[in-house]
């Protein structure tokens, strides 16, 4: 069995200047955080046949293209798992807190998916997965920072780049700030 905690995130400033419209115009840059919160990820081989994904529902289906979990499905075909699989999820705080749950959770299933393959995914590899599955593949409305700050955990200072590059650049500080 597999196992992967991601953090959660907050952000202390340059939200929106993640997203591809502002940092095509001029390099966007955001300083966040990682929290002690997190998305938990577990990615089993099954007794049986079948896909068993587990969120706030469960779903057993027989084929990767039958599960509604649209990050789940896509992360699959991503990482070309297409046979039985378990993938559980939980998590610390509730969906919809503006914590960058999305994002951890992505990050968090592409780790554990990599590992399940014996796969090391860098820090790096993760985040640049988890935003070319929700931005490019998913379409999603999003920017980059909840991918890049769980991926990387810590206070960060992160910018974004019109070519798509983005330096991430931990900020050192004493305990007590």
């Amino acid at each position: 069995m597999i196992i992967s905690r991601t953090p959660l995130r907050i952000s202390f400033g340059g939200g929106g200047t993640d997203l591809r419209p502002f940092y095509e115009v001029t390099p966007g840059a955001v300083v966040g955080s990682t929290i002690n919160k997190y998305i938990y990820i577990t990615v089993n081989q099954p007794i049986d046949e079948t896909i068993r994904v587990s969120y706030w529902k469960t779903e057993v289906v027989n084929s990767i293209d039958q599960i509604e979990h649209s990050i789940v499905r896509k992360a699959l075909e991503f990482m070309n798992l297409t046979n039985s699989i378990d993938v559980v999820s939980i998590s610390d705080v509730p969906p919809g807190t503006g914590l960058g749950s999305s994002g951890s959770f992505t990050v968090g299933l592409l780790n554990a998916l990599y590992a399940y393959k014996s796969v090391f995914a860098s820090k790096e590899l993760l985040a640049k997965g988890a935003c070319t599955l929700e931005i490019d593949l998913l379409g999603a409305p999003i920017g980059k920072q909840d991918q890049y700050l769980a991926a990387y955990g810590g206070l960060q200072y992160i910018q974004f780049n019109s070519d798509e590059t983005v330096f991430v650049e931990p900020i050192v500080c004493s305990d007590k700030v």
